[in-house]
């Protein structure tokens, strides 16, 4: 993201997995973990949609983890449909967690899907202290309930997940949706704003 940013390697459930460390200039007051998009369609952590996440988190504080799930860039394994990937992300949790701080889960479209699947697994006592879902793929994944007060932003047009598609998930759980008029999936020309509505919601 940015010559600070730190790259590491932590060992996962499939081999080495890949991670990059934004932090703030400060003592961080929260532990963020951002999913990037399908690797099959591209998706890894340098996805601009994830380091906005990233970069909404330090504004706020919070250490910033993104990482690439099995296969893509550094990170070894094979795609393997969501599940594999849910094990990657709570090894990341595993390695990046401060018991000391809040975590928050983030993830963008596919990496939306997987970190609600790895919030439901963390035992009661270790609790995300919230989720942030940003265009989660809900139409060709079957998102989970997730806890109220998750921040679910969706783009108006989005031509990969419809609209109605989140609607229909978030609609039984009364889970509000922010929707940003007239944009994309990939939130194209509207990263700014989709970082502030971020910021906010986490200040």
């Amino acid at each position: 993201m940015n010559s600070q940013t730190q790259r590491t390697q932590i060992a996962g459930p499939a081999g080495s997995i890949e991670c990059a460390i934004d932090a703030p200039a400060d003592a961080p007051r929260a532990v963020a973990i951002v999913c990037h998009p399908h690797p099959q369609g591209g998706g890894t952590l340098d996805n601009k949609v994830a380091q906005t996440l990233a970069r909404a988190f330090v504004q706020l504080g919070y250490r910033a983890v993104r990482f690439n799930f099995r296969g893509v860039g550094a990170s070894e394994g094979e795609y393997d449909e969501g599940r594999g990937e849910t094990d990657d992300t709570l090894a990341v949790i595993a390695a990046h967690r401060d018991p000391a701080l809040p975590l928050v889960l983030s993830g963008f479209s596919f990496g939306a899907y997987v970190v609600s699947q790895a919030a439901q697994r963390l035992p009661d006592d270790a609790k995300a202290e919230r989720l942030v879902l940003v265009g989660p793929s809900t139409q060709k994944q079957q998102m989970p309930a997730v806890p109220e007060g998750t921040l679910v932003i969706h783009g108006e047009l989005d031509d990969v997940v419809p609209l109605s598609a989140t609607f229909d998930w978030a609609r039984p759980q009364a889970l509000p949706v922010i929707v940003i008029p007239g944009v994309g999936h990939f939130f194209h020309g509207q990263l700014t704003l989709l970082k502030n509505l971020v910021v906010r919601h986490g200040s």
